[in-house]
């Protein structure tokens, strides 16, 4: 009797099994699909989203130009391409120059960007942006997507990923309705905000717009003319509580800014780092900035790597305004010209004339 009971009691946990594993493949065949759909509806976002439409305007007017074109490139985060006009530059010095900064690019990123350049260009002289919140993290997920959807290059996506991707990242990025989720809604509230203000005559507050115009032009340039909204002043200025004695770089960008280095000097293309000036009421929230100054500095020291930092350079010689920036992190045009033949006339006294 008890060995009756026995085999019942195992044929009920095997018929248990059984409805939860039929339970969980049912799941499992419902979940995918809505992944599968989340992923694609998300990815969206990489072709409707504006910023990324100047990103593959970016490259592909790169992978255009005739092979062994260049003098100087630039690369870096958006402070890049939001500092350094290759059409203002050439005009000062007669060179052949082009923008390839990116949104967010980490120095990981950049030296893949290097790589890819080489492939392509035999530039004399990299300009390489350094901003100190790019330096700062191990890894930042978006801005490696925003690098792999326009670079051609699948084998160096593959080695980056590879050798750079946290396990947990690499994750992220195989499944597209994580990796695209931020751009997706990014830019769906923006399509919305758009939507309501056309329908129903809404306008947001003046102090949430800004009037102007934004445009990629050529080179990888994007122009723009925009003044930083009310809000950037105060309330929303990004940069309102940050200590740069709390500040260091991470290990990890800083190796890759020492192999993008090393690469370049194996390739025979001079290096400069420069530091893409904030806005000034951005420096005045900022404590201790010399101490985020001097680390950097003594990365370019211990590379050998001349380092302007036009946040220095702007607070000597008072080069700029309020009013010469889009926002509290960036120059609008009118920065830009002013900063460009700054630069430009630096290049020409302290490079171009060796």
């Amino acid at each position: 009797m008890e060995e009756n009971l026995y085999i019942s009691s195992s044929k009920k946990d095997k018929i248990k099994l059984i409805l939860l594993a039929v339970k969980a493949l049912v799941f499992i065949l419902l979940l995918v699909p809505a992944i599968i759909f989340l992923g694609n509806k998300y990815s969206t976002a990489s072709t409707e989203n504006q910023i990324n439409t100047y990103n593959l305007n970016r490259w592909n007017e790169f992978y255009a130009l005739p092979k062994d074109n260049l003098d100087i490139v630039f690369l870096g985060s958006s402070h890049s391409y939001c500092t350094f006009d290759p059409e203002i530059i050439d005009s000062k010095l007669g060179t052949s120059s082009y923008q390839l900064g990116m949104p967010l690019q980490h120095l990981d990123s950049t030296y893949y960007t290097m790589r890819e350049v080489l492939n392509y260009q035999h530039p004399q002289l990299a300009v390489v942006e350094v901003y100190w919140d790019m330096l700062d993290d191990e890894f930042e997920l978006t801005q490696a997507g925003y690098l792999f959807q326009v670079m051609k290059n699948k084998d160096l996506e593959k080695e980056y990923i590879n050798e750079v991707f946290p396990l947990a990242e690499k994750v992220k990025y195989l499944n597209s309705s994580m990796r695209y989720q931020a751009d997706y809604f990014a830019y769906r509230t923006s399509e919305l905000k758009k939507s309501m203000e056309s329908r129903f005559g809404v306008t947001m507050p003046a102090t949430q717009r800004q009037e102007g115009t934004e445009e990629y032009r050529s080179k990888g340039y994007t122009y723009c003319d925009y003044n930083m909204l009310p809000d950037e002043f105060d309330k929303t200025n990004q940069f309102k509580g940050l200590d740069g004695a709390q500040w260091q770089p991470d290990e990890t960008q800083v190796k890759y800014l020492t192999k993008l280095v090393e690469l370049c000097r194996d390739n025979n293309v001079d290096v400069i780092f420069v530091t893409a000036p904030i806005a000034n009421v951005s420096m005045d929230y900022i404590k201790n900035y010399n101490l985020i100054h001097d680390k950097v500095q003594e990365i370019a020291n211990t590379l050998n790597v001349p380092y302007l930092d036009y946040n220095y350079i702007n607070g000597e010689n008072n080069l700029l305004t309020n009013d010469n920036f889009r926002d509290d992190a960036h120059l609008n045009h009118s920065g830009v010209e002013i900063v460009d033949n700054n630069f430009a006339h630096w290049l020409a006294l302290n490079y171009f004339n060796k």
